[in-house]
């Protein structure tokens, strides 16, 4: 049957760890002890990416590539990236267990999808040896995709390629690339899901791209909070996602207007 047949969750910022803060903290620490201060916006940039990269790619920024000339006189190398996720490995690994409740809906959402006979598969920008910390403790409070794939299963290609997502669809035996759903808070993840040719979802509350805290988030005033919540959704859509939601819980609603769309003929990417 022409039906979503998997979801394929991302997981700090998407299901565990609300406003992606394990390590956005740990990035902006390693690059100060560097001698660099860089905004909590250059941190969040590459999110989503495998954490190596995502350091190249904040070096690679103009602004923070003058800082590190200015700073070292020269500009930055590979060996200056290697040292610094060298810093970055064991202070995220150091806080990483204090990230892993499950963001607010998640749960129910999931039992909802499950029950609707949808499997679940995850990607992440984190390494193995991070998922077992963060897959450990996020099980002890209810949460258990039937899959995980890190960059270490794909040669080290995370995001935004697409291969996590093809691993995902091997090992959950997906019969087509246009039955499984891609959920993602970040642009790497919009990126990933539109290269694997899936349908692609960004959620916004909780989300690395929303950038706050549960408890900030609950602080702002509704204006406001509404009109963060629409420019998040509008950069997932400006970034090729089919579908952008304010929560998790609006996710099994989406995979019926998907169903709707497959039994049309359409497949991801069709103007919704």
């Amino acid at each position: 049957m022409n039906k979503i047949e998997a979801i394929i969750l991302d997981w700090a910022g998407t299901a565990v760890d609300f406003g992606c803060f394990a390590p956005v903290r740990v990035f902006i620490d390693i690059f100060r002890r560097a001698g660099l201060e860089v905004t909590m916006e250059e941190a969040r940039a590459p999110m989503g990416m495998l954490k190596i990269d995502h350091i190249r790619a904040m070096l690679t920024m103009p602004r923070v590539a003058a800082l590190w000339e200015a700073k070292y006189n020269r500009p930055f190398n590979e060996g200056d990236v290697e040292e610094l996720y060298a810093v970055f490995e064991p202070a995220l690994m150091a806080s990483l267990s204090e990230y892993t409740d499950p963001i607010p809906g998640v749960l129910e959402t999931v039992e909802a999808l499950r029950a609707d006979g949808l499997k679940i598969g995850s990607t992440t920008g984190y390494t193995s040896s991070m998922m077992e910390v963060v897959a450990s403790n996020a099980r002890e409070k209810g949460y258990r995709p039937d899959y995980i794939v890190t960059p270490d299963d794909t040669g080290s290609f995370g995001r935004p390629c697409p291969y996590m997502i093809f691993r995902n669809m091997e090992q959950l035996k997906l019969s087509a690339v246009w039955k499984v759903v891609k959920v993602g808070d970040t642009v790497s993840d919009m990126k990933e899901g539109v290269n694997a040719g899936v349908w692609t979802v960004g959620v916004a509350v909780g989300s690395s791209e929303l950038g706050h805290s549960l408890e900030s988030f609950h602080r702002m005033m509704g204006p406001d909070k509404q009109a963060a919540i629409a420019k998040t959704k509008q950069t997932f859509l400006e970034q090729g996602a089919d579908f952008a939601i304010g929560t998790m819980s609006g996710l099994p609603l989406v995979v019926g207007k998907i169903n709707e769309l497959l039994a049309q003929g359409k497949r991801p990417g069709c103007k919704v």
